[in-house]
């Protein structure tokens, strides 16, 4: 080991053989994981599946066919809350299968359905890739558009205004 104090100077020829060698820099979610799990991602990144063609996957979904090949899927953006002001759940589209018979159930009077896709709630970024999951699936299919609102400017001042159209007789 060689110490040096800061009144002396180290030779230049021993200065060239000192070299620092820095660690390579780690992401902190590498420190983290295991060098298995490490190389596990790697090749799942490095390796990609790729389809030919598009196939049905009505065969595996274990829904009958009279339930599924008669039946046409509506695809749609869904209307605002009339209980609330906000718009949170108006902006992606969604699939519904149109309904089928429903019965009202002599116990308890609830509504009752033997249709196992009644209950099916499929939420999509974008109407097209809700068109190409109907097709993947082989359903027919519709697109029912949404008509967009023409929102009033209005103002809290315009309450209190005072014209012919306000004028209320406090008679």
């Amino acid at each position: 080991m060689i110490c040096i104090s800061t009144n002396q100077r180290m030779p230049e020829d021993m200065t060239k053989n000192l070299s620092v060698k820095e660690r390579p820099k780690r992401d902190f979610q590498d420190t983290l994981t295991d060098k298995a799990e490490i190389r596990h991602r790697k090749l799942l990144n490095e390796t990609t599946i790729t389809v030919a063609a598009t196939e049905t996957i009505t065969s595996v979904t274990g829904v009958p066919e009279e339930h599924v090949k008669s039946r046409r899927v509506r695809i749609f953006k869904p209307s605002k809350n009339a209980m609330q002001s906000g718009t949170d759940n108006t902006h992606n589209w969604k699939m519904e299968f149109e309904t089928r018979e429903r019965w009202e159930n002599p116990l308890m009077g609830w509504a009752s359905s033997g249709d196992p896709l009644s209950n099916m709630d499929v939420d999509f970024m974008n109407k097209e890739d809700a068109i190409a999951f109907c097709e993947r699936n082989g359903w027919p299919w519709f697109v029912e558009e949404r008509t967009e609102r023409k929102m009033k400017p209005k103002a809290y001042g315009d309450n209190f205004s005072w014209n012919r159209n306000t004028r209320v007789s406090t008679k």
